[in-house]
């Protein structure tokens, strides 16, 4: 029996060279390709994150180098990254195909932890990911490329939602006070939002695309969807209002009421829209959970975020006919923390199992080696040395994305414009009469990257 656990500790150890983040926590391994976004050279070493795209954790490390190209400004590269991440989320779709690895990473996952479980990202990231595919596409000219990525968005919002109540049915008797007083300090982070699966961010972004295809209608649907979300945004509440009155719909007085008519742009003006990302979503931490078993005690760990704090201020854009204060449309630090809350009862319910299964391999060693009478320290000692090693929490998540969106919109006179955001350094951008100028504003830490295009 000593031999066997031996051998099963190392196997073990093997299994993790596979599986990257099984015994190396993965906040660790992608800290320095965020560190490398606010230098002058974002994609230094890129192969070597992209090289993990065959692995265990292949779907993240595609989100993250694709996101890690974006912000870089290499958009075709980026859809290649981003396109093999939406496939591995398709293959997970596929409930007929049931393959080896997947059962063994289950049954490998039992006796060491969540983190040999093939990585599928929580419905936000999903949902981001065909946005950010969506704006490649805007960025790289394909404007009708976009509508169809940023439809598929909306249509995973509805999806995630209906599987999150599915999957919540099977463990909501599950309980345990440390647990619930994590659950409760996660309600507490996240604010007002409520959920990880409905993103303003994205809906706004596909109403803005349908308004720039000349689809009104639709643009305010989903304008519309995303005020519901984050009803206190007035660039929003200013798109309501405008479109109500275009397609002479009943809202119009109402929106008129509540928030003022709407702004009517001269024939020599052209529409200035920012999209302004801030800093990263934070990093999951590890939690003791104590679980008592026959009067053991015995603890697992488990993924949690710590207490943020807020953003300082709202960002500044400067250079325009008049200031700008941008405002915020999404908190995605807010969805990731509601998407581990929403997780947080499955995640307990494996740990529970998990938890037992070692119990039950631990006292069959000590059985052994009190019958062998003479390896009962040593079985004892082997046994304790895997369940430390293998006793680690999921800290799995899409690191590079922003922590907030903010939006801010401007009709001016067409001409050339110096503009900053923030303290930022300047940059130029054209408006033409009766179009409209897109800039893209990505903070990373000291530096912000601007993308423009005009429609």
């Amino acid at each position: 029996m000593l031999k066997t656990v031996s051998l099963l500790l190392i196997l073990s150890c093997l299994t993790g060279c596979a599986y990257n983040s099984v015994f190396i926590n993965y906040p660790s391994q992608i800290a320095p390709y965020k560190q490398q976004l606010n230098s002058e050279l974002p994609v230094a070493n890129i192969d070597e994150l992209a090289n993990n795209i065959d692995g265990n954790d292949g779907l993240l490390y595609a989100q993250e180098t694709g996101r890690i190209m974006q912000v870089a400004g290499d958009f075709e590269r980026s859809k290649t990254f981003y396109q093999q991440a939406i496939t591995a989320y398709q293959a997970f779709d596929d409930k007929a195909i049931i393959s080896a690895s997947k059962l063994g990473s289950g049954a490998t996952s039992l006796l060491l932890n969540d983190n040999a479980i093939p990585y599928r990202g929580p419905g936000y990231e999903r949902i981001m990911l065909h946005q950010y595919q969506a704006l490649n596409y805007l960025f790289s000219g394909d404007a009708q490329g976009a509508l169809v990525e940023v439809r598929r968005s909306n249509e995973l919002q509805s999806m995630e939602q209906a599987r999150y109540q599915q999957s919540q049915k099977s463990v909501q008797n599950m309980a345990n006070g440390t647990v619930d007083a994590q659950m409760a300090q996660l309600s507490r982070s996240a604010g007002s939002v409520t959920s990880s699966f409905l993103n303003a961010y994205s809906y706004y972004i596909t109403g803005l695309l349908h308004e720039l295809a000349n689809e009104p209608n639709d643009a305010f649907i989903d304008y519309r969807k995303a005020a519901q979300i984050t009803p206190d945004n007035r660039y929003l509440q200013q798109d309501l209002v405008r479109l109500a009155k275009q397609l002479a719909m009943p809202q119009y007085d109402e929106f008129k009421q509540r928030w003022g008519d709407a702004i009517t742009p001269t024939p020599e003006q052209g529409q200035v829209v920012f999209i302004v990302e801030r800093g990263f979503v934070p990093e999951k931490q590890s939690i003791t959970v104590p679980f008592p078993i026959n009067d053991n005690l015995q603890s697992a760990s488990l993924a949690t975020y710590q207490p943020q704090s807020p953003l300082p201020f709202a960002s500044k854009i400067q250079g325009l006919d008049t200031p700008l204060e941008a405002q915020n449309i999404a908190n995605i630090d807010a969805l990731a923390i509601n998407a581990l809350k929403e997780d947080l009862p499955a995640a307990l319910f494996r740990q529970a199992a998990r938890i037992y299964a070692k119990y039950e391999l631990n006292q069959s060693v000590q059985s052994s080696s009190r019958r062998a009478n003479n390896q009962v320290d040593a079985g004892a000692l082997v046994m304790q040395i895997f369940n430390v090693i293998s006793e680690q929490a999921d800290r799995r998540s899409w690191l590079t994305l922003p922590r907030q969106a903010q939006i801010a919109k401007q009709f001016v006179d067409a001409g050339h414009y110096d503009i900053r955001v923030n303290n930022s350094q300047n940059t130029k951008i054209e408006v033409k009469p009766n179009q409209t100028t897109l800039i893209w504003a990505i903070e990373t830490g000291n530096r912000t990257r601007f993308y423009s295009i005009i429609i």
